[in-house]
């Protein structure tokens, strides 16, 4: 009997592509090729070169020029490059015409853009029934308008006598098919979005709290240090897709706190939208924690993105703290007395952000803090039990009494 033989998974190569336009300068471009670095690495992909090109907007053809485009086609045949990858996403024209240019009878490269990456990155990422056929919805629905007869044959679910049309070419069949799903997995989502709903409201008037902010800023940190739980932190972009509730006591105080999904720029309008449900525990909660990575150079840009998403969402308006965590891992780098350049996050130190920001935000409890390392997480205790009271009173003012004679005689979680 012969030994089993272990196979180790080759890690997949690719390169990434961005434009530098009229509104998007170099500094900005470099900035979103390093998060699409970073959700390559979160794919389990290997990034070996990065392209870029100035244009005043992107060719309606093939993204970037003809010349640029021979010169990553050159670097990917002699590389053995896998994959090439699109900071901004592709038209199904521009796909169709790229996958043309990148595959022939010895090369097989794939194409991606930005979003079809956060696509497969949710799906590796999904766990539960919810969260799967969510993703599932968002990537059929991006797939439809790009089959190409480049396909890669789906399953036919359906078949037999009647079932397909004189002269149906494959492609037509498959967008048949993709089209059945897509409807499937739309009364599915109803269904479940229904569960979701009725689970909300079962809850009670119980205040309510919501961990929001950039993907990997330490909100699922946060969570497991406010309530001892064990949900999934890890260095990596959409460490958590499913919404996790906990029910947290602060001194006598009881309320529920959500880690929900992190946002990013440029985020797919069908993850946003299949999405809608695990949103709506954002929309529902009384008290918005707005969680920011300080330690990060373009932490202010997140901020806004997260910001832009809340009111597209219907979320901007809610009560909020802002928390700017991982202060032990900020950087200070002062400028030079001759640097004539424009001064940076990085080049202010922590005592004048906190002045800043502060000021910036006379209306939101504004507070700097570690969630690994607990700095400053008393304060947070505090600023937190003081907010989700003044909204429980406004529910229950009966027992407005208890906070005051007998908080101490409850310890903290």
């Amino acid at each position: 009997m012969g030994k089993l033989i272990e196979t180790k998974k080759v890690q997949e190569t690719c390169v990434l592509v961005g434009l530098v336009t009229k509104k998007q300068g170099l500094g900005a471009l470099q900035e979103y090729l390093e998060e699409l670095a970073f959700l390559a690495t979160t794919a389990d992909a290997h990034c070996v070169q990065r392209f870029w090109q100035n244009l005043d907007h992107p060719d309606s053809r093939t993204f970037v020029g003809s010349g640029k485009l021979e010169e990553i086609k050159d670097f990917v045949f002699e590389h053995e490059i896998d994959m090439v990858i699109f900071d901004d996403e592709l038209s199904p024209s521009q796909l169709r015409n790229l996958e043309g240019k990148f595959n022939d009878e010895k090369h097989k490269v794939k194409v991606l853009d930005r979003n079809n990456l956060i696509l497969d990155i949710f799906a590796s990422r999904a766990r539960t029934a919810h969260s799967k056929v969510q993703v599932e919805l968002a990537q059929y629905e991006y797939l439809l308008p790009r089959l190409t007869r480049m396909w890669t044959h789906l399953e036919r679910q359906k078949g037999g006598i009647g079932m397909r049309g004189p002269g149906e070419l494959q492609i037509e069949t498959d967008r048949r098919i993709i089209r059945d799903r897509i409807a499937k997995l739309k009364v599915d989502l109803q269904t479940i979005d229904k569960q979701k709903a009725t689970q909300r409201g079962n809850r009670g008037a119980m205040v309510r709290v919501a961990l929001v902010g950039y993907t990997n800023v330490g909100k699922s940190t946060l969570m497991n240090v406010m309530s001892k739980s064990e949900v999934l932190a890890e260095n990596k972009l959409f460490a958590t897709l499913d919404t996790t509730v906990r029910k947290i006591v602060v001194k006598n105080l009881p309320f529920l706190l959500s880690d929900t999904v992190g946002f990013i720029r440029k985020l797919p309008h069908q993850l946003i939208e299949s999405f809608k449900s695990t949103l709506d525990e954002v929309r529902e909660s009384d008290l918005l924690i707005h969680v920011v990575d300080i330690s990060h150079p373009q932490f202010e840009d997140h901020f806004r993105v997260v910001n832009e998403t809340l009111s597209e969402i219907g979320a901007g308006e809610k009560p909020m703290m802002i928390v700017f965590n991982k202060i032990d891992q900020f950087t200070y780098e002062p400028k030079d007395e001759d640097d004539l350049s424009e001064k940076t996050a990085r080049n202010y130190s922590m005592n004048e952000l906190k002045a800043m920001w502060m000021s910036k935000m006379p209306d939101s409890d504004v507070l700097f803090m570690s969630a690994t390392e607990r700095v400053a997480l008393d304060q947070f205790r505090e600023i937190l039990y003081q907010r989700v009271r003044e909204i429980h009173v406004t529910r229950f003012p009966y027992n407005d009494f208890l906070y005051d004679d007998f908080s101490e005689e409850f310890p903290q979680n």
